[in-house]
């Protein structure tokens, strides 16, 4: 994986508004690689997105919190979520947010903002 997906998806993540939830699959549409949602996850459990990444808004596609092992506690991501709005209750998955409701609807706007930005950046 290259290094620019990685700088775009640090651009990405840190763009998704507080109090909502954005999944891997979205963010990796949003830096131009859609097949690379694992990558997205990767990532943020390897911290390779750098500092002030909220990768507490991210999960998986079904709204699922995923990303336990990248955080001090089982339960921070679910705590930072809360502390931000976002409801999150107990399914026989796991811990979900409704992504219809607290979900990050980004628009087309904001797609092409992104890669204006990807391009002014060269990556």
């Amino acid at each position: 994986m290259s290094f620019d997906f990685y700088k775009r998806a640090a651009i990405v993540c840190r763009a998704i508004p507080y109090g909502k939830a954005a999944t891997y699959g979205q963010i990796a549409l949003l830096c131009g690689r859609p097949k690379n949602a694992r990558q997205v996850g990767y990532a943020l459990n390897r911290n390779r997105l750098g500092d002030a990444i909220p990768a507490h808004r991210v999960v998986n596609a079904r709204g699922i919190l995923s990303g336990a092992a990248a955080f001090e506690t089982a339960d921070m991501q679910k705590i930072l979520l809360e502390n931000e709005g976002v409801k999150v209750r107990f399914t026989p998955d796991g811990w979900q947010v409704d992504l219809k409701k607290d979900g990050w609807h980004n628009t087309m706007e904001d797609a092409l903002r992104f890669l204006e930005i990807f391009q002014a950046q060269d990556i």
